[in-house]
């Protein structure tokens, strides 16, 4: 696993009533790198990430784009170089192994086609699709329904989950330049698991890729707490995954908020301890 954090030499200047002090002092930073996925050896995608927890990465993306619907289906992952550096991968090529790579393997099952979807399929809020379209392409991909699973969630429980996703942001306390999503269950109140990443979107990658690994998904009877805003690639992201809830302590994007009344998808934004706004499924909040 690469470094999470890097050093780097930063000028300070602090302003105080005798005027401004400037001083020299090394400063923590995210380390941000890109990370090629390939499946089966072909390159699919590359996305920037913090390095760490590559695999549950790839694991989600892919079922955030609809190709894999169990963990049978992620079968193995291993990370292998580069071309040009001289060193030998395991498939023979020459590369020093710079944990920038990670090669897929999936069920014999999972056929070409999902990969094609995957590589066409609406992926980012950015790139200029928007509108019903892409709403319904989404419907049609996801295989799971969020608004049919009937959980409950306790207004008060809801409003102390960004409470509890920032006591366990501890790369965020070093460098203050990460985004954190954390998965927990309904039922017992728990956090499941917490990722940190310089991409808001991968660190909800790494946590649908947890719950791949561990045989959780999808993840029914849960809630999604993220650090940031709720994008409509966020949302996307949950109903993939087949998760109820999704809650930000920013904003939703009207899209955002398109994308879940449609899918029966609980939203919340501004959650923020002693307030929320509650913009889709509020039927499933007790107060």
């Amino acid at each position: 696993m690469g470094r999470l954090t890097a050093r780097s030499p930063v000028t300070r200047i602090v302003f105080d009533e005798a005027g401004a002090a400037v001083r020299r002092r090394p400063d923590t930073l995210a380390v941000e790198e890109p990370l090629e996925i390939r499946v089966s050896g072909e390159p699919l995608t590359v996305t920037m990430r913090t390095p760490g927890h590559d695999i549950e990465l790839a694991a989600g993306f892919l079922a955030g784009e609809g190709v894999i619907a169990s963990g049978e289906d992620f079968r193995s992952a291993i990370h292998c170089g580069g071309p040009g550096s001289g060193a030998t991968t395991s498939d023979g090529a020459s590369g020093q192994n710079t944990y920038n790579v990670l090669d897929v393997m999936l069920a014999p099952e999972v056929t070409r086609a999902a990969l094609d979807i995957a590589r066409n399929f609406y992926t980012t809020s950015s790139c200029g699709v928007c509108g019903t379209a892409s709403i319904e392409q989404v419907a049609k991909t996801s295989r799971f329904d969020p608004g049919m699973d009937a959980v409950g969630f306790d207004a008060m429980w809801l409003a102390g989950l960004p409470e509890a996703l920032r006591a366990g942001q501890d790369v965020f306390d070093k460098t203050g330049g990460l985004h954190a999503a954390a998965l927990f269950d309904a039922d017992s109140g728990e956090m499941l698991v917490l990722r940190e990443d310089v991409g808001r979107h991968n660190a909800v990658d790494k946590v649908i890729g947890w719950t791949v690994l561990q045989r959780r998904f999808p993840a029914r009877r849960t809630v999604l707490q993220v650090s940031g805003r709720a994008s409509f690639e966020l949302v996307q992201k949950a109903v993939m995954a087949g998760i109820p809830a999704l809650a930000a302590v920013s904003a939703p994007s009207s899209l955002a908020v398109h994308l879940a009344e449609s899918s029966g998808l609980t939203l919340v934004g501004f959650s923020r301890g002693r307030s929320m706004n509650v913009y889709s499924r509020a039927d499933r909040i007790t107060v």
